[in-house]
């Protein structure tokens, strides 16, 4: 772990939670202490100590967003699926629309030519 000299923003991610493990049974005073040693602050402690708890609980959040995520997505889906449906029937009725217009235009002729 980094010695009081270099600054906290030079520490990697297994030296600040060292310093955690380090200091989590320490009360204020102690903490306070060891921090002065350190060279960091109590509230950079407390940010790295809730980082460490976050990166534990990691894993059940991406759960959550995921299925959430999924939840959305397949509403879209249904959404969109539902939207082409409609799209197809009115284009299959413009279709036969054009079709008995030519027919009626083969059976009766043009009305343009009368």
């Amino acid at each position: 772990m980094p010695d009081g000299d270099a600054g906290p923003e030079s520490w990697n991610a297994r030296d600040k939670f060292a310093a955690v493990l380090e200091s989590a049974s320490l009360n204020e005073h102690e903490t306070a202490e060891y921090c002065r040693r350190k060279g960091i602050y109590p509230q950079q402690l407390e940010q790295w100590r809730q980082a460490c708890e976050a990166a534990n609980d990691w894993d059940r959040q991406t759960n959550i967003k995921l299925k959430s995520d999924r939840k959305t997505d397949r509403k879209r889906i249904k959404d969109l699926e539902r939207e082409l449906r409609r799209k197809e029937k009115a284009l299959a009725e413009a279709a036969a629309l054009l079709v008995l217009q030519k027919k009626a235009q083969a059976i009766w002729g043009d009305p343009e030519d009368e």
